[in-house]
């Protein structure tokens, strides 16, 4: 990769698109029979099309904003739903596609702030040529092979995985429920939803779009890091002072080990570095996924303080004895990642070849075709169910799962968990002990390009601004365990 900044860099990231603007994202598609198959049996759901003429231009936030409601308190339990009534916002409808592909739920730049980048795979058209995009059954990737896939050694015990999202989701108690008994999982030993200031009795309006995110986000987590208790923190909206407070508050809670966040904005921003302190953390560390319009990425992921997750494509396969092993793993497209205008080079990228900091540091499956099982009943464009959903929006909870893992380890050695920043020794703690892995990670070295950048948008052999270190593999968990 080279070191290009400033203008030139951007203006050579011209992609025939505005990297803000709306973007459906064509994947493979599912077998015809299947769909039939699926349609026959009742299973698939429409979406409505999009009509481009309706299509909202300035919204205040990059959601529709939400009418205020007074939802019902969470009752701390990993299988108590919220009660009485809940407010909806009116969801952003997808654009149509050509065939059964994929759309990004809350795509970038309507309104310049943060959104959250997650995408569902469309399972088949209806006669009408509707999207379908929810199934009576799961579809997508399982706890179960990604438990063997990841092959942890630690559970999260102890360790509790904090979750910033936007907006109320009233229904993520039932869900996990239901996410868990599908899939034989327990309770997580805790699970807690407040607002950004910690009430558990005064929550934000709901969302739809949102709560597909959270859905995502603490079933997943849960999923990698089944021992780890939970803290849902819901912002009072999607700007990105509240989202700020959120993490604020979830960093002072006791036990607080990772901090994940599935939202950020499209590109950087000015003055972006007076707010790298929000996960500057001694005790913790925030991880961040860098969106899924592809280069450049957006922040907070630029931060030199956080973990930033971009995206590949990965095939899994499974054996005649249920062993599961990698068949594929290639640079997705729509991974962000690049080379920060405004952050420094922090001293753990020394071998990176970036004249600022760079992005991803680590990837994760995020192609929605190759995607992961989700339940979510608070209806989304008057549909509920099972979605299998994609994006870097869900690597982000899982290698939070991934370091919660690693911290129970620590903890058993007497280390300190893995924290952005040692004070003691006033230095980068988990930037260093990433880049130093000598195993746990596999280097993505093809697929697609995230743009037309030249070698900032192209995979290639060790670290680089589409994938990263890499995404991780077995033992992944011990080798962080091991970092100083």
């Amino acid at each position: 990769m080279d070191g290009t900044t400033g203008s030139g860099r951007r203006a050579a990231a011209g992609r025939g698109r505005s990297r803000a603007g709306w973007r459906t994202r064509t994947t493979a598609a599912t077998a015809g029979s299947l769909t039939l198959a699926l349609l026959a049996a009742g299973q698939l759901q429409g979406v409505a099309p999009a009509s481009a003429a309706t299509k909202p231009k300035t919204p205040p936030v990059s959601h529709p904003a939400p009418t205020t409601t007074s939802p019902s308190p969470s009752t701390g339990s990993g299988t108590a739903s919220s009660t009485g009534p809940a407010t909806t916002a009116t969801p952003t409808t997808p654009s149509r596609s050509k065939g059964p592909g994929a759309f990004e739920v809350d795509p970038p730049g309507r309104s310049g702030g943060p959104h959250h980048p997650l995408s569902l795979q469309v399972l088949g058209y209806d006669v009408n040529g509707s999207p379908m995009v929810t199934s009576s059954s799961p579809s997508g990737y399982t706890p179960a092979t990604i438990k063997k896939y990841l092959g942890l050694s630690g559970t999260g015990s102890s360790q509790t995985i904090a979750i910033v999202d936007a907006y109320n989701d009233p229904t993520i108690s039932s869900d996990l429920a239901t996410f868990d008994k599908q899939f034989g999982l327990s309770s997580p030993s805790s699970f807690k939803k407040v607002s950004q200031t910690g009430s558990t009795s005064t929550l934000p309006a709901t969302d739809a779009n949102w709560s597909l995110e959270i859905s995502l986000d603490v079933e997943w987590a849960h999923a990698v890091a089944p021992s780890s208790p939970i803290l849902l923190v819901e912002a009072s909206s999607s700007s990105l002072s509240d989202l700020d407070t959120a993490i604020d508050y979830a960093a002072k809670q006791t036990g607080v080990v990772v901090i994940s966040n599935s939202w950020g904005t499209s590109g950087e921003i000015s003055g972006e570095t007076t707010l790298d302190s929000h996960c500057k953390l001694t005790k913790a560390v925030c991880v961040f996924s860098t969106g899924d319009a592809g280069y450049p990425g957006g922040y907070p992921a630029y931060s030199p303080y956080v973990v930033a997750v971009g995206g590949t494509t990965l095939n899994l396969s499974t054996s005649s004895t249920g062993g599961v092993s990698v068949a594929s793993e290639a640079a997705w497209s729509g991974s962000g990642g690049g080379v920060s205008i405004y952050e420094a080079k922090p001293a753990y990228q020394a071998q990176v070849v970036a004249t600022g900091r760079a992005i991803p540091d680590v990837s994760y499956d995020a192609d929605p075709s190759t995607g992961f099982a989700v339940y979510d009943s608070t209806p989304y464009s008057g549909v509920s169910g099972w979605f299998q959903m994609g994006g870097t929006s869900a690597g982000a909870p899982q290698w939070s799962a991934i370091i919660a893992a690693a911290d129970q380890l620590r903890k058993s050695k007497s280390k300190a968990p893995l924290a952005a920043w040692n004070s003691t020794k006033s230095t980068f703690q988990t930037g260093p002990d990433l880049y130093g892995l000598t195993s746990g990670l596999a280097d993505i070295t093809a697929g697609a390009a995230n743009g037309t950048c030249g070698s900032i948008c192209t995979p290639t052999v060790g670290y680089d601004t589409v994938t990263g270190l890499g995404s991780p593999r077995a033992g992944i968990d011990s080798a962080l365990a091991a970092a100083a």
